[in-house]
């Protein structure tokens, strides 16, 4: 069974069930990409620092993230474009926003590449002592040799075995730290805010607001507003839905989209619920990975009174575990780490280009005619080869500070606003898109709106009201 709808479009039955775990793709490169920094170093150190009472601050940044990544990738499978697309197609001047997205998303990325880059090389060199920033530099090259031809089932193999093994050690290391069950429960429905203990504060390293520890675990947990924007693309690279038989760089065929009929309108709404379980397995895993990173952190850090902090980490880290677990659980941890850290560098990699060629091609249109799509993919990559390279070996030496703040600038500014967009372009774009009947079918349900409108409301808070307490 299949349904014509455009001279180059062919839209199959989607599968169900259990069937649907069968072709789970942009899931794994999705949390591949974003456990990294946040869920290796930042929930390592906040459970060192607060324990278990906060677990519910990673929980609820990945339950909400997830919206808007489910979200956009709703609109991605009905429409066979990605979110930066949709920016552009906003009520107004659409141009507008994707030159905000552009501007800030250029800055972003060089620094958060940057940071990964220099935190990966960190882990590295606690296997193999080379130099930190020589490994930072190695990371970097192999992620280029991976993302270089923009081909998603090789980013996808290579995900998926960075995701196995970050599941594999950090999962050994929660099993040993687990306390009460109780606890466990405590610390994710329990809205709890503990005080910074004196220890930690007569380290120097912590402040004495727990906000300062908890906001970037919060931005950076499901990843910050460009992991969302990248979910769309592995949605496009699946080839799920009106994503079938498109290229990256294309905006959608708005008349083939027009003249969409019912038929093919319930077969792209298999490939919506698709959509959904992909990215439930993403959250879960995401979920359990930063929760297994925490408890490791408030099990073996918190009573040896170390917060993680500086070149130092990976080091501190695998001493620490490697006095109650012996070589196998310390090796495990930084293997994990170094994997996770690595996984989110390929996935930079291959968003970033994406995601600022698309937003070049909407602002400036004669750009994208004089150069191919391929051709502005990896003039980005190499943009960001030369600023990992700077940035790992002069800023590589405060990795944890230049994640925190890239944590507050790009996982928590921005995702308010993008919770909105995303629901603008759900209710608002897509109809005038595909027509009332299609809409009729592939209108997103009430649970996905009400998840956007409380994580817009929800980052909304956080931005106005606890960032500036953090500065």
């Amino acid at each position: 069974m299949k349904s014509e709808i455009g001279q180059n479009t062919t839209i199959h039955l989607a599968p169900k069930g259990l069937a649907i775990l069968a072709i789970v793709g942009p899931a794994f490169v999705w949390c591949a990409e974003y456990i990294g920094s946040g869920e290796v170093i930042l929930a390592t150190r906040m459970g060192a620092i607060l324990g278990y009472a906060v677990l519910w601050a990673p929980l609820m940044g990945i339950i909400l993230k997830t919206f808007i990544g489910a979200g956009g990738a709703h609109y991605t499978v009905c429409t066979g474009e990605g979110m930066v697309d949709m920016f552009g197609r906003m009520p107004g001047k659409g141009k507008i926003v994707v030159w905000v997205v552009l501007v800030t998303e250029l800055c972003a990325g060089a620094m958060s590449g940057g940071s990964v880059a220099s935190a990966a090389g960190i882990f590295a060199h606690s296997i193999i002592p080379l130099k930190p920033y020589i490994w930072g530099w190695i990371l970097t090259a192999f992620a280029i040799v991976v993302v270089w031809s923009g081909t998603f089932d090789i980013i996808k193999y290579v995900m998926s075995v960075f995701v196995f093994l970050v599941i594999l050690g950090v999962l050994y290391v929660a099993v040993h730290t687990l306390p009460g069950l109780s606890e466990v429960i405590r610390g994710l429905v329990v809205f709890s805010v503990p005080e910074v203990p004196g220890w930690a504060i007569e380290l120097g390293n912590v402040s004495s607001n727990p906000w300062n520890e908890i906001l970037p675990l919060i931005g950076w947990a499901a990843g910050g507003f460009a992991s969302q924007v990248w979910y769309t693309y592995w949605v496009l690279g699946a080839g799920y839905g009106m994503a079938r038989g498109r290229s990256y760089g294309q905006p959608c065929d708005t008349s083939a989209l027009s003249r969409m009929t019912v038929e093919t309108a319930r077969k792209v709404r298999g490939w919506c619920r698709v959509v959904y379980v992909d990215a439930t397995v993403a959250m879960i895993i995401g979920i359990l990975v930063t929760g297994g990173f925490m408890l490791a952190g408030a099990g073996v850090l918190r009573p040896e009174h170390i917060a993680p902090e500086g070149p130092s980490v990976a080091l501190e880290l695998s001493v620490i575990f490697g006095k109650i677990w012996g070589k196998v659980g310390a090796m495990l941890f930084v293997i994990a780490g170094c994997a996770a850290l690595t996984s989110t560098l390929i996935g930079q990699f291959a968003g970033w280009p994406r995601l600022l060629a698309d937003s070049i091609r909407i602002c400036f249109p004669k750009f994208s005619q004089k150069f191919s799509w391929a051709v502005q993919f990896r003039m980005f990559v190499t943009f960001f080869f030369i600023t990992n390279t700077l940035i790992v070996y002069t800023l590589g030496f405060k990795p944890v500070f230049i994640i925190k703040m890239s944590a507050v600038v790009e996982g928590l500014l921005l995702t308010p606003f993008q919770a909105v967009a995303v629901l603008i372009g759900l209710v608002w774009v897509m109809p005038g898109l595909i027509g009332k009947e299609a809409y009729a079918i592939l209108k997103p349900g009430w649970i996905l709106k009400i998840g956007l409108i409380i994580s817009a409301v929800v980052f909304g808070y956080f931005c106005f009201y606890k960032i500036p307490t953090y500065f």
